[in-house]
C-alpha cells in the first residue's frame, strides 16, 4: 500500500495518474496548498522541501516527481512503463524524463512563482525570460514526437509520458500552450483517451483541460 500526499493538478498529478495506471493499492492524503498545509511541521518531517508529491513507500517517504515515477516503473515491471536496460527505448526514456524535470519543470516553477526570486516588481521580467525557454522546449518535443513518436520513448507509453503530459497541462493558460504544436496536440489527445486519465480527473475533481 502506497500513501500519496497530493494536491489536485499539482506536481503530484503524474504520480497519482501512474498509481491508477498500474493498479497499485494506494491511499490519498490531500493537502491544501493555498492554506499552507504543505508547510506544517508534520508534513515537513516527510518532505522538508514543503512541496508535493510525497509518496510513502514501505513506510519511507520519497519525494521528487520524476524519481517517484522511475521508482514505480521499476517496482511494477508488469505495467511495462520502463524500457529494459539495453533496449533502444531506454535512452530516450531517461533523457526526456531528466529534461522534463531539469529544464521544463524548472522553467515552469520560475513562471508560476516569478515574484519569488526577483520580487514582485520584476515578476514580469522573469516570466518574459522563461517563456522562450519553455516554448523552445516544446519545439524540441514536437519535432521529436513527429519523428520518433507516437510517445516520448517510441511506440509505447512509459513513465516519462505521465510527466510530460502533466507539464503540457500546466501550459494550458500560457500565451502559447503546448497544444499549439501539432505533434504535441496529437500526443495529448492520445494520452487523454486513457481510462486512467479520466479516472484521475474524477478523483482529483479536475475539469479544465479535460
Amino acid at each position: 500500500m502506497y500513501t500519496l500526499y497530493y494536491s489536485p493538478g499539482a506536481a503530484s498529478l503524474a504520480v497519482h495518474w501512474m498509481l491508477i495506471e498500474i493498479g497499485a493499492p494506494h491511499e490519498l492524503v490531500k493537502l491544501d496548498l493555498a492554506a499552507g498545509e504543505q508547510r506544517r511541521p508534520e508534513y515537513l518531517a516527510l518532505n522538508p522541501s514543503g512541496v508535493v508529491p510525497t509518496l510513502v513507500v514501505d513506510g519511507t517517504p520519497m519525494t521528487e516527481c520524476a524519481a517517484i515515477l522511475l521508482l514505480l516503473a521499476e517496482r511494477h515491471p508488469e505495467a511495462g512503463f520502463a524500457p529494459a536496460a539495453g533496449a533502444p527505448a531506454r535512452m530516450p526514456y531517461l533523457q526526456w524524463m531528466v529534461h522534463m524535470t531539469n529544464t521544463q519543470q524548472a522553467a515552469f516553477r520560475q513562471w508560476f512563482y516569478a515574484a519569488g526570486p526577483a520580487g514582485e516588481e520584476n515578476a514580469e521580467r522573469v516570466k518574459a525570460s522563461m517563456r522562450p525557454l519553455i516554448e523552445s522546449g516544446w519545439d524540441r518535443v514536437d519535432a521529436w514526437l513527429a519523428a520518433k513518436g507516437p510517445y516520448m520513448a517510441g511506440d509505447r507509453v512509459t513513465a516519462t509520458d505521465f510527466m510530460t503530459t502533466m507539464l503540457m497541462r500546466w501550459s494550458r493558460n500560457m500565451p502559447r500552450p503546448a497544444t499549439d504544436w501539432p505533434a504535441i496536440a496529437d500526443y495529448v489527445a492520445r494520452m487523454k483517451l486513457r481510462p486512467a486519465f479520466r479516472r484521475l480527473y474524477e478523483v482529483e475533481g479536475l475539469t479544465e483541460w479535460a
